[in-house]
């Protein structure tokens, strides 16, 4: 089984939108049991007298768009032990990786990578929160979910 959490700073836009296309590519292409996916946060800025927030509206209205539920998804920060919990964990931008690898203690497996990266056009997903753009930054989660699928794929799953 291989275990994806997509990471972002609050875990209301970005990275649960990653989380529920993966999730969706993954069993539309039959593969639903051979993958865990989930999504956390860097901060705990979304996090709230031990509750997280839900999926922000836009974000949650762009993937209804596309067919999409994240209904129960609530924020949640990541540990250092989720380090050793998932084979793979995917920044949505740059400073997402660096504050995954200040939680973690580094990244000595390899395991890190920007979601961006497993496509033709490495870079960072735009912040949605700031462009108020939901339907580009669906494109882009999108084509980064579609590239690590199928670099998954090429690997033999």
């Amino acid at each position: 089984m291989i275990k994806i959490l997509f990471i972002c700073w609050g875990n209301i836009c970005r990275s649960p939108m990653a989380e529920f296309v993966m999730k969706d590519l993954v069993q539309k292409a039959g593969l639903e049991g051979q993958f865990l996916i989930a999504s956390a946060a860097t901060s705990d800025e979304e996090i709230w007298r031990g509750s997280g927030n839900p999926v922000y509206p836009p974000a949650r209205k762009e993937l209804e768009r596309h067919g999409l539920s994240c209904e129960g998804k609530r924020a949640r920060q990541m540990t250092r032990a989720d380090y050793e919990a998932y084979d793979l964990l995917i920044g949505m931008e740059g400073i997402n990786l660096r504050y995954m690898k200040q939680i973690c203690g580094g990244d000595p497996q390899g395991k890190m990578s920007l979601l961006l990266d497993h496509t033709e056009h490495p870079g960072d997903i735009d912040d949605p929160w700031y462009t108020r753009d939901f339907a580009g930054v669906y494109r882009q989660i999108l084509e980064g979910c579609r590239g690590l699928l199928a670099e998954l794929r090429g690997q033999g799953l």
